[in-house]
C-alpha cells in the first residue's frame, strides 16, 4: 500500500505537491521529472529524472532516484534505495535495506539485498548474490554463482566465483582483490601483509593470540590466492603455519 502525501513529506521534507503524482497501477508517488511507464508498478518512491519502465516493480518503501532506471521484470523493494546512474534490470531484485548507487549494473538473475551496498563502477550479473554487509565498489564484476556476503569487501577485478571470507576473532578477512587481502579497514598485498602483519595487528590492538589467528589466516588467503589466480605468494610459513614474517 502506498503512503500519503502527508507521509511522503515527513520522509523527505517539505515538497510542492504539484510537483507529485500517484502512479496508476501501485499508487506509489512519482516526481513529475521521472519517466514512468504504465505497465510497471509503483508502490514505492520514484524521484529526480529516475527512469522506471517495462514490468518493473518498485514497492515497499523502496526509492529509485536521480538517474537511475528499473527495467525489464526488476524489483526494487523494502527499504531499499536505487540511485544516481545505477541500472536494474532483467530478472534482478534490489531488497531490503541494500543501497545501489553511482554507474552500478545490476542485471540477469542477480540480487543484492540485506544491508549491501554497490557502488562505483560495479557490475552484478548472472546468477550472483550480495548480501549481508558487503560492499562492492571500483570497477569490480562479481557474476556467474559468486557469493559476497557478510562484512565481506569487493573492489576491482571479476568474481565468476565467491571471493574467500573468514570471520576471525576479531575482524573478517576477505580476498578483496585477485591481490590483496582485507582485515577489517586494512587492505594490502599479500607481501605487505607478510612484512608487517605483527606491526599491523599490534597498531590495531590485536593480542598476541589473535596475532598469531591472524598470521595463520593470513598464510591460508595467501595460498588460495595464488592457487585460483597464480598470485605471486611470498610466504614461508613457519612451524605454526604462520607467514614466517619480516616483523
Amino acid at each position: 500500500m502506498s503512503i500519503t502525501f502527508k507521509e511522503l513529506q515527513a520522509k523527505l521534507g517539505p515538497l510542492v505537491r504539484g510537483e507529485w503524482h500517484q502512479h496508476s497501477k501501485g499508487g506509489g508517488w512519482v516526481q513529475n521529472t521521472a519517466h514512468v511507464d504504465a505497465t510497471a508498478t509503483i508502490e514505492g518512491l520514484v524521484s529526480g529524472d529516475a527512469w522506471v519502465f517495462g514490468d518493473a516493480w518498485v514497492s515497499g518503501n523502496a526509492e529509485v532516484s536521480g538517474n537511475a532506471q528499473v527495467s525489464g521484470n526488476a524489483r526494487v523493494f523494502g527499504g531499499a534505495w536505487v540511485s544516481s546512474n545505477a541500472e536494474v534490470s532483467g530478472n534482478a531484485r534490489v531488497y531490503g535495506d541494500a543501497r545501489v548507487f553511482g554507474n552500478v549494473r545490476v542485471s540477469g538473475d542477480a540480487w543484492v539485498f540485506g544491508d549491501a551496498l554497490v557502488a562505483g563502477n560495479a557490475q552484478v550479473s548472472g546468477n550472483a548474490w550480495v548480501s549481508g554487509d558487503a560492499l562492492v565498489s571500483g570497477n569490480a564484476q562479481v557474476f556467474g554463482n559468486a557469493r559476497v556476503s557478510g562484512d565481506a569487501q569487493v573492489f576491482g577485478d571479476a568474481w565468476t566465483f565467491s571471493p574467500l571470507f573468514i570471520s576471525g576473532t576479531k575482524h573478517s578477512v576477505t580476498t578483496c582483490t585477485h591481490t590483496k587481502i582485507q582485515i577489517g579497514c586494512q587492505c594490502y598485498s599479500v607481501a605487505q601483509w607478510q612484512a608487517h602483519y605483527k606491526s599491523i595487528g599490534k597498531a590495531q590492538g590485536y593480542t598476541p593470540d589473535q596475532v598469531e589467528e591472524y598470521g595463520m589466516i593470513l598464510a591460508l588467503c595467501a595460498d588460495w590466492l595464488k592457487a585460483k589466480f597464480g598470485t605471486e605468494n611470498v610466504s614461508i610459513r613457519d612451524a605454526k603455519g604462520r607467514f614466517k614474517a619480516k616483523s
